[in-house]
């Protein structure tokens, strides 16, 4: 009796022995992750609203709906648009109602539910294309901001000269309007609507009310808005069209509600911007360019408030070197969010002496914060090295935080990334960092694979984090017996802004020093087997990994995802064109000799690594025309490459299924190149 029930034992703790494994995941599985995202709390603190957003693979895109925490209670799902997403949640003022646009009859309307539970209502009905929406600080009134539809000339050219556009002259500009927020009238649904015999109209229906118009000009668009405190101004920036490089030029005026007169109130000679009001609704907070219009893409971000009375505006957090990202004014004072190195803090600024100090620094990354309206409780999402993004929220005075989401138990039984921060010294001696991954078995008396993953931007960053999810099936690799190096390279986020201008007229060419350099750090150590490395990446990430593939044959196999490949051909083509002027302080024109040194095609001729290429069919940030340009010249030269082009995307692949096989396809490449295995794409029969 005694053996058996010894064995009963030794089998019962060798079965949860078994189930407490962790595995693998598949590509589905992590790109099917759910996560939460812009937590948003009543403006009394009590309730919270956020977003949990997820792929529908049978629809091939990714959708995103409401979640509400009441206080004391469970959250639960809120809303459920079937034709799409629900997004852009705001409080009504006395916390009854959650504002919120989604597609429930055909268009994306405004909708509007009760916190105390009900069905959504439908309060526009517009033909146009509403962007920013809040309530009015009565929440009498929604305040919104739309671009027109097609006009009867847009209707005339097209019915005789069919479709066609001048480059830079075709746009609508935004107008700002005011729309009755009447919770209790009647819906277009509420009673039938029949088509007259003898018109094309209607009869018998149900119409919302029309929004009234505040302010439209033929000569600005309106691209954001605040409300005073007292609901009597709205403080508006004005642009001269919606077109991608006037930020330069945007400007902010106040508007008087009640009579619909405007004046400019901040007009410096680069781009100014709203953020918010003094809590008395004397002085308005701004961030500005000021004079900048030569280097604004890498410079830091200012913060300043303008005294109403005065006119005067007082610079806050001058000395604080890194881009603020402005939480909010509050009684309390304000608060911002800024990368330091690899971590994310929330800070704190004095209103009145400009000071800033520290106020929250956990978790590793604060990635969003909302504030109640007296500034005394909060919320965050956050994530960490070993989780991935979390809601959590606070008082002001404790900053005890409680987990809301678990968002992280989805891959409670994966085998995932180990990750550290590693550094090194690039080739003219700049401090490099960058994230080691390593698989969890790690042995540090073995040389392993390396993989080398770019990020885009280039003021983006690589942060230790258990799996990506975007198009490279990093943990997959990890579990396959590779490292994983993700360098933060000159003119990353996190480091300063002197450390962000390092790779002006530099670009490629310092770029390359820090991910080679960082090669060879892991290399000394020996951790890696330098017959098996592979490069990629995405954006800038890309053009990096473009240029390594001309300039360099320390890889085996290099992915080119959305890479520049010729900085003349970018520039003529992207919508961005201050971009390259202010990183190359040139124009091809004016300087031939820069846009060939940092260019990839410049050395074709030296290309000898397998490459494979990746770009959306309509990216216009970085035109599909390097992808071609590249995969030309290696075939030109004979170097193995292929080239897929993702129909109908633009700059990332925003849909389930392509991503899934972008995955695919740097998996197929990479485990042919560095592991010598051919890969067939798993099609059903």
């Amino acid at each position: 009796m005694k053996k058996i029930t010894l064995l009963i034992i030794c089998l019962v703790a060798f079965s949860l022995l078994k189930s407490q494994e962790k595995y693998d995941p598949s590509f589905e599985q992590v790109l099917s992750l759910s996560s939460v995202g812009s937590p948003i709390l009543s403006p009394d603190g009590k309730h919270l609203v956020y977003s949990v957003s997820k792929p529908d693979w049978s629809k091939n895109r990714y959708d995103s709906e409401l979640w509400l925490k009441k206080e004391g209670e469970e959250a639960f799902q809120l809303t459920n648009s079937t034709k799409g997403s629900s997004f852009g949640h705001v409080w009504s003022p006395d916390g009854q109602w959650i504002l919120f646009m989604a597609n429930r009859n055909g268009k994306n309307q405004l909708q509007a539910i009760r916190t105390a539970g009900g069905e959504a209502i439908q309060v526009s009905q517009v033909e146009g294309n509403i962007q920013q929406f809040e309530f009015s600080p009565d929440g009498r009134h929604i305040s919104f901001t739309m671009t027109p539809k097609e006009n009867k000339t847009d209707k005339s050219r097209k019915d005789r000269f069919g479709s066609y556009q001048v480059d830079d002259a075709e746009y609508r500009l935004a107008g700002l309007y005011l729309l009755e927020f009447n919770p209790m009238q009647m819906q277009p649904s509420d009673i039938p609507c029949y088509d007259k015999s003898d018109s094309l109209k209607k009869e018998n229906c149900i119409q919302l009310p029309e929004p009234e118009l505040l302010l439209k000009s033929d000569s600005f668009t309106i691209n954001g808005f605040e409300w005073s405190p007292d609901g009597t101004q709205i403080a508006f920036n004005k642009q001269p069209n919606p077109l991608i490089n006037t930020w330069f030029e945007s400007d902010i005026a106040l508007l008087n509600v009640a009579t619909k007169d405007w004046e400019p109130v901040v007009e410096n000679s680069s781009g100014d911007f709203v953020i918010d009001w003094s809590p008395d609704g004397k002085e308005i907070l701004y961030s500005s360019n000021v004079a900048n219009r030569e280097s604004a893409y890498y410079a830091n971000s200012r913060i300043f408030k303008l005294d109403l009375a005065s006119k005067q505006s007082m610079e806050l957090a001058a000395d604080f070197d890194e881009n603020k990202s402005i939480a909010g004014w509050f009684p309390n004072g304000i608060f911002f969010r800024a990368w330091q190195k690899t971590r994310r803090i929330l800070y704190h600024i004095d209103p009145t002496s400009g000071a800033v100090t520290e106020f929250l620094a956990a978790p590793e990354r604060i990635n969003s914060v909302n504030f109640s309206k007296d500034g005394q409780q909060f919320v965050i999402t956050g994530s960490g090295t070993d989780q991935v993004t979390e809601i959590y929220r606070s008082d002001v005075e404790s900053k005890r935080l409680a987990q809301i989401t678990y968002s992280s138990d989805q891959m409670k039984d994966w085998l995932v990334s180990d990750s550290e921060m590693v550094s090194w010294k690039s080739k003219d001696g700049a401090e490099i960092q960058g994230v080691l991954h390593k698989p969890q078995d790690f042995d540090p008396n073995k040389k392993y694979p390396l993989l080398v993953i770019i990020h885009g931007g280039p003021t983006g960053i690589s942060t230790t984090k258990p799996l990506a999810n975007y198009v490279y099936p990093m943990v997959q690799w990890l579990n396959k017996g590779a490292i994983i190096l993700e360098p933060n390279y000159r003119g990353s986020a996190g480091y300063g802004a002197d450390f962000r201008k390092l790779n002006v007229r530099n670009l490629g060419v310092g770029d390359a020093w820090d991910v080679l350099s960082g090669v060879d750090y892991l290399v000394e150590k020996g951790m890696v087997d330098t017959t098996k490395m592979g490069c990629m990446g995405w954006s800038q990430g890309g053009y990096i990994s473009a240029f390594l593939t001309t300039t360099s044959n320390r890889f085996k196999a290099i992915s080119v995802g959305a890479g520049i490949s010729n900085w003349m051909t970018y520039y003529v083509n992207t919508d961005i064109h201050p971009f390259t002027r202010q990183y190359l302080k040139a124009t091809p024109w004016s300087d031939e000799e820069i846009y060939k040194k940092t260019s990839p095609m410049t050395y074709i001729n030296g290309a000898t690594t397998p490459t494979l290429i990746q770009h959306g069919e309509f990216d216009r940030r970085v035109p599909v025309a390097n992808a071609y340009e590249l995969a030309q010249g290696l075939r030109d030269k004979g170097v193995e490459n292929k080239l897929i082009i993702y129909n109908g995307f633009g700059h990332g692949i925003s849909k389930p299924k392509e991503r899934l096989a972008a995955v695919w396809h740097n998996w197929q490449w990479f485990n042919k190149y560095i592991w010598g295995e051919e890969v067939e794409l798993p099609f059903n029969e």
